[in-house]
């Protein structure tokens, strides 16, 4: 399992830094600052749980079981949930679509699978 945790955060690295340059060069040309932040919100903790998933990726040697698998799983939906929400936030934004802007509620369900990701990596340190 810990292969693909390792390949998920290699990807979405990858996308956060790509998504981050061009948040910082081309986005503020069509979209308000305030959406702009948003962007960069995702990206931000895009960033942060890639490096919860490396840390999960490296340390499923040494606690392996559910609760690390889990921790790993959280972190994915949670990037999906929340970043992506506030990507997608970004692009309605952007196209200046109208009545989608209901996403963000969204957003707050990946962030309790961010915290639900750090808690089951605590327990798994607790546990062993």
């Amino acid at each position: 399992m810990h292969k693909t945790f390792l390949t998920w955060a290699a990807l979405l690295g990858a996308l956060a830094v790509a998504f981050g340059a061009f948040g910082a060069h081309k986005l503020k040309e069509l979209v308000p600052p305030e959406t702009v932040s948003t962007f960069q919100t995702g990206v931000t903790y895009q960033f942060y749980h890639v490096f919860g998933l490396l840390a999960i990726g490296i340390l499923y040697a040494n606690y392996p079981g559910p609760l690390m698998t889990w921790a790993g799983r959280c972190f994915l939906f949670g990037i999906l949930l929340f970043s992506g929400s506030l990507y997608l936030l970004t692009i309605f934004k952007a196209t200046e679509t109208v009545g989608l802007n209901k996403f963000g509620i969204i957003t707050p369900f990946g962030g309790l699978f961010f915290i639900a990701g750090w808690i089951c990596m605590l327990l798994a340190f607790i546990k062993k």
